[in-house]
């Protein structure tokens, strides 16, 4: 017979939880802004490709960032 135990930590409310939540936020509202640029969704489109599907668009794998970031980054 198996036992299994389930443990959740106490969460803090003390001064630094409170000093860290503005940090928190902003930090999930970058990751927000980049998952949401359309960059970023056409490398993540391109990264689901096939190795073939990519061979016809005339593409490598390990060259999609630069493909995709070329004309606002020096890759």
């Amino acid at each position: 017979m198996a036992h299994t135990a389930h443990y959740t930590a106490p969460t803090a409310f003390g001064l630094l939880n409170l000093l860290a939540k503005p940090f928190t936020a902003l930090g999930r509202g970058l990751v927000a802004m980049a998952e949401n640029d359309t960059r970023y969704k056409t490398l993540t489109k391109l990264m689901a490709m096939s190795d073939e599907e990519l061979a016809k668009r005339g593409l490598k794998r390990d060259r999609l960032a630069h493909h995709v970031f070329s004309d606002s980054y020096y890759l």
